[in-house]
């Protein structure tokens, strides 16, 4: 997997992406990731990449041509970017995304559509906000991590690209490590544990030193269901649950009104 990231500030992504999982997947090549300043591509001779926006307001907007000769360059030129602009946006690849509070939420199923991906361009973008022409012909995904706006797009695309990257294969330890996070299936994830099994009168709950594969899968089931429905009831309502999920749900749900009507 090849992912470039256009920013002003490169040397941010020095500690994220030089420690733990991700340097390991980059020196064993299961992932190359380029830092590019797209100042450099800057026709003015102070390197100016941004500029007061038209019809006045605060704040400075980044300019549209530095990021269009950043993305040339990184197509290997004119003739080749031309043709990749021609394309209907949906349907080019490489997939440019600008990182943006305006954008669509990122999550876990917009991880997983994005690390079947071979190649990713990030636009990290400072400033008031981008010049609509970059988000109008430049780029095929706007993603945002959540209602609140930063300083600037780097810590956005660091934490997609952690989010994407972990879902390569052999870039975790063990590849069925991912099947079992949160929100992978539509779920939170069931609760873990590990040694010592009794800390301080803390216990470890016995099924889960049974040895009994088929009861440790079925209190996992339960426990995901059970945490997903007491936090995030909204996946629920978003997710269509087998017979089964949704008998343990009735279950989970059954023995909450048991409890609600003997404190009456």
């Amino acid at each position: 997997m090849k992912i470039e990231v256009l920013t002003l500030f490169p040397e941010m992504f020095d500690g994220v992406f030089g420690q733990s999982i991700i340097a390991k997947a980059r020196e064993r090549g299961l992932v190359h990731i380029h830092l590019h300043n797209f100042r450099d591509f800057s026709t003015s001779k102070h390197g100016t990449v941004d500029d007061y926006p038209y019809g006045g307001g605060g704040g400075m907007v980044l300019q549209v041509e530095p990021i269009y000769l950043a993305l040339q360059h990184l197509f290997g030129g004119e003739p080749m970017f031309a043709e990749w602009l021609k394309c209907e946006r949906e349907n080019r690849r490489p997939r440019v995304i600008l990182t943006t509070p305006q954008g669509e939420r990122f999550d876990q199923a917009k991880a997983q559509e994005l690390s079947r991906e071979d190649h990713l361009i990030f636009i990290c973008g400072h400033y008031e906000g981008y010049d609509e022409r970059i988000r109008e012909h430049l780029v095929t995904d706007e993603l945002s991590l959540g209602d609140f706006v930063l300083t600037g797009g780097e810590i956005a695309a660091m934490a997609m690209i952690d989010s994407i990257v972990r879902l390569r294969k052999g870039v975790l330890g063990n590849d069925q490590s991912a099947l079992t996070d949160s929100f992978y299936n539509g779920l939170l994830e069931y609760p873990q544990y590990t040694r010592p099994a009794s800390f301080h009168g803390w216990e470890v709950p016995p099924v889960l030193l049974s040895g009994h594969h088929q009861h440790i899968e079925a209190w996992r089931k339960k426990q995901s269901l059970l945490r997903t429905y007491l936090r995030r009831p909204d996946l629920l309502a978003g997710r269509k649950l087998s017979e089964e999920e949704q008998n343990i749900l009735d279950e989970i749900k059954n023995a909450f009104i048991v409890k609600l009507n003997a404190t009456k």
